[in-house]
């Protein structure tokens, strides 16, 4: 337990400095470790909240929170993750859906063109916005994670904003799809073993608080965005490959 609460601080460092909670590593850990996977995602998202409930309160507080503008990102968010949260699905499925999640994101982050765009000039549409909103809401409930990995790199697409409005905003997102996926969790068949997870597990939450504490004060305030992201990505695709070699030994041996 003591190694894998260091290794949840300093993702919830990494995470917290770029705007996002951390979820999908702190989903991948938990796996690595061999926890029982219905209660990873009950786990994954009690430190998300945590580290993102810090990082929402210092990046509104100085000023990277657009409270009128985002609102369309959570009409179908907030919903959708509570049914993702609800569904149940086989450990392979859940595996594979988070490895292939990581990957993408991993890689997306590390698409230098797509993170240098520039702010004017924003795309705005009435229906992209929540329909992206409700799409990453379902993974988020779904898998244990916030959405704040995917939204980032579509708002860098859509020219958003700086990148300190949009992690301000990441965080948000995080929060909210957090707190409904959670619920949907808890709500399920699994909740009772969920509910034991949290108590067993509980070290790893003063951990990722500290470290959101850390990371989300560095983020908000001068440090560069730029080498957040790149050594946030390395991290997302070394647990990403971790996985993707866990799935295919399952799969391997549940074919054979």
């Amino acid at each position: 337990m003591p190694g894998l609460a260091a290794l949840f601080f300093l993702t919830a460092l990494l995470y917290g400095a770029a705007g996002f909670g951390g979820g999908s590593t702190y989903n991948a850990l938990l796996v690595l470790a061999g926890t029982d996977y219905r209660s990873v995602p009950v786990i994954a998202l009690a430190c998300n909240i945590l580290v993102v409930t810090v990082g929402s309160w210092r990046f509104a507080r100085s000023g990277h929170v657009d409270w009128r503008r985002i609102w369309p990102l959570f009409v179908l968010s907030i919903p959708f993750a509570w049914l993702g949260g609800r569904l149940v699905v086989a450990e392979t499925v859940f595996v594979g859906l988070l490895a292939a999640s990581l990957l993408l994101a991993g890689l997306l982050m590390l698409w230098q063109p797509l993170w240098e765009k520039e702010a004017q000039g924003a795309v705005r549409s009435r229906w992209l916005e929540p329909v992206a909103g409700g799409a990453l809401g379902f993974l988020a409930g779904l898998v244990g994670i916030g959405g704040g990995i995917f939204l980032a790199p579509l708002l860098y697409m859509l020219r958003w904003g700086p990148p300190k409005a949009i992690a301000g905003t990441c965080a948000i997102f995080i929060l909210a799809n957090s707190l409904s996926g959670l619920a949907g969790q808890l709500a399920k068949g699994s909740g009772a073993a969920g509910g034991e997870a949290l108590a067993t597990y509980w070290p790893l939450f003063p951990a990722v608080l500290v470290g959101g504490l850390i990371g989300s004060t560095l983020g908000s305030g001068r440090l560069d965005p730029k080498y957040v992201r790149i050594l946030t990505a390395l991290l997302i695709l070394y647990v990403a490959a971790r996985l993707a070699i866990r799935f295919y030994g399952e799969t391997i041996g549940a074919s054979g």
